[in-house]
């Protein structure tokens, strides 16, 4: 049986490829060609090598915004935003060295003047003769994927933060665990140690005051740390209690500074003690406010070498007690200067470090300081220069009972002029500028005691306003103000006219007390400088006498 030639495939030849157009005829590979470029999701841009637009297909359209009949003939510079200028002269240079450029990724702008995310491959064109005459760029939006990857590097970052947080956290805690064990088992050694001596009843007189002495020191030393501890404990949960009342900072500074000059004595390290007379008041526990001064003190104490100097000042600022403690000890490196206040931070961590405790004190002061409505801060100069902290507490007004049990401010009746007194205000109309609302109700009743017209006004703002309706007789005023102080605001009534008030007899009553504070005030405009405290017989005093001088 014979078989046709033609029912036979020969092996070169395939039903599939007989369905295919020739693409070895230029004509049908340009068509070919063509329909694919029009049809790719990409941009498929060629230009020239100046950089000119010489084709533009429908993915170039979808992604840049423009259409072919916008951009060809143009140059490509039309696609690169600010700060990217520099790429296309080097795009260019390597084309003309014959280099290909591969998924470079950059920046391009759309027609809209939204920015996109490209991957751009660019190829040089060469003509028949083999010298390239252009280039092809192929260019993809890679926004999203930008975006997604961002999002990835952002969360792998975030992830990686909070493991080494968590291990830094199990290092501290392991630290912590090392170090409160220490100091836990150095006290019980040393009481162990002398009561099992006792017990054998081989002690000379001397050597068992001695082991007594040392058993109680080590005692209390261990209560200190079992303290701190709770504490802390306290402070995390939320459960620390405070017997909050006015409180005396003299007396609980006073009481702190004692509790450490033993301690102080014994290394050689002199404690120096500056204290504002001012009678203050601070809403608190005053146990916590020792305890705070306390750690300060000992902490200072602790790092400071001996014949060195600690010292503690306090002073009224504005609206606030500011207490400084200042050594000249072994300072606070930059880098640990942060985690100054960190529970369970120490910047000698190491089983050799030289001082003793947890590192829980300045964690507790921050965290009681806070409690009093205050804030704490350290600085240094670095390791060997010293260290300084400073607290800063809200200061309340003192207040006493009266028989009926009504409160009211401190000395007032006390401090009013007897009422045959020859210093009286009658008929005068005085404004009272301070920020604090205690001052200005007690300046306003000992004011109109002795017959005077009294506004008061809380800022310079507001006593300017109540200037422009009513011009004053005399101007009282504080200076160390919120926004405009007493000497900006002296400074602005003196221009004004004197049918407006340029010319009001003016004093400044205040809490600088230092002579450059009363020349600066003179200087500013007042005519009278009267420190605070003050006793409302020599203001009533002054007001008369300031008065009758400008008359």
């Amino acid at each position: 049986m014979s078989t046709k030639h033609s029912d036979v495939p020969s092996s070169n030849e395939s039903p599939i490829t007989e369905q295919l157009p020739n693409l070895r005829s230029p004509e049908l590979a340009q068509y070919w060609l063509a329909a694919l470029i029009e049809s790719a999701e990409d941009a498929i841009i060629s230009k020239t090598l100046d950089g000119i637009i010489t084709s533009w297909n429908n993915g170039a359209e979808r992604i840049f915004g423009y259409t072919a009949d916008e951009v060809i003939g143009k140059s490509v510079t039309i696609l690169i935003p600010e700060g990217h200028v520099n790429e296309e002269p080097t795009i260019l240079a390597q084309l003309r060295a014959g280099k290909r450029i591969e998924h470079y990724e950059t920046v391009r702008v759309r027609k809209d003047g939204q920015l996109i995310d490209i991957s751009l491959t660019v190829s040089p064109i060469k003509g028949p003769n083999g010298k390239i005459v252009g280039a092809s760029k192929i260019a993809r939006d890679i926004t999203e994927q930008r975006q997604i990857r961002a999002k990835a590097e952002k969360a792998a970052a975030e992830n990686e933060r909070l493991y080494r947080q968590a291990e830094e956290s199990s290092r501290l805690k392991e630290e912590f665990l090392a170090t409160i064990s220490h100091e836990l088992r150095t006290p019980l050694s040393a009481i162990l140690g002398w009561a099992r001596m006792l017990r054998l009843g081989q002690l000379s007189p001397d050597d068992t005051a001695k082991a007594l002495d040392t058993i109680e020191r080590n005692a209390r030393a261990q209560a200190q740390l079992v303290d701190d501890l709770l504490d802390v404990s306290r402070i995390i949960t939320g459960k620390l209690r405070m017997d909050v009342r006015p409180a005396d900072p003299n007396s609980f500074i006073d009481a702190a500074v004692e509790a450490v000059r033993p301690a102080a004595d014994a290394k050689g390290v002199r404690v120096q003690k500056v204290m504002d007379t001012g009678l203050l008041s601070i809403p608190g526990d005053p146990v916590r406010l020792q305890q705070v001064v306390w750690n300060l003190l000992s902490n200072a104490i602790k790092f400071t070498p001996r014949d060195g100097r600690v010292q503690i000042r306090s002073e009224r600022v504005n609206s606030h007690l500011e207490i400084v403690v200042s050594d000249t000890g072994q300072g606070i490196s930059q880098d640990f200067l942060p985690h100054v206040f960190d529970r369970f931070r120490q910047a000698d961590q190491k089983t050799s470090r030289q001082h003793g405790g947890m590192g829980l004190g300045l964690a507790i002061v921050r965290h009681l300081v806070e409690l009093h409505g205050g804030m704490v801060h350290a600085h240094s100069e670095g390791e060997g220069k010293g260290a300084t902290f400073t607290v800063m507490l809200p200061i309340s007004p003192v207040y006493q009972v009266d028989a009926t049990g009504s409160r009211v401010h401190p000395g007032a009746r006390d401090l009013l002029p007897p009422a045959d007194s020859t210093d009286r205000l009658d008929g005068l109309r005085i404004l009272v500028v301070d920020d604090e609302a205690d001052t200005r109700d007690l300046l306003k009743q000992g004011l109109e005691y002795c017959g005077a017209t009294v506004k008061v006004a809380e800022s310079a703002a507001e006593a300017m306003d109540l200037m422009k309706m009513s011009v004053p007789d005399v101007l009282i005023s504080d200076i160390g103000m919120p926004g405009t102080d007493g000497y900006d605001f002296i400074r602005q009534v003196r221009k004004l006219s004197q049918h407006r008030g340029g010319k009001v007899a003016a004093i400044a009553l205040t809490a600088y007390t230092r002579v450059e504070d009363r020349l600066q005030a003179l200087r500013a405009g007042y005519d009278m400088h009267v420190p605070k405290p003050v006793e409302l017989t020599e203001l009533i005093a002054v007001a008369a006498s300031v008065v009758r001088r400008n008359n």
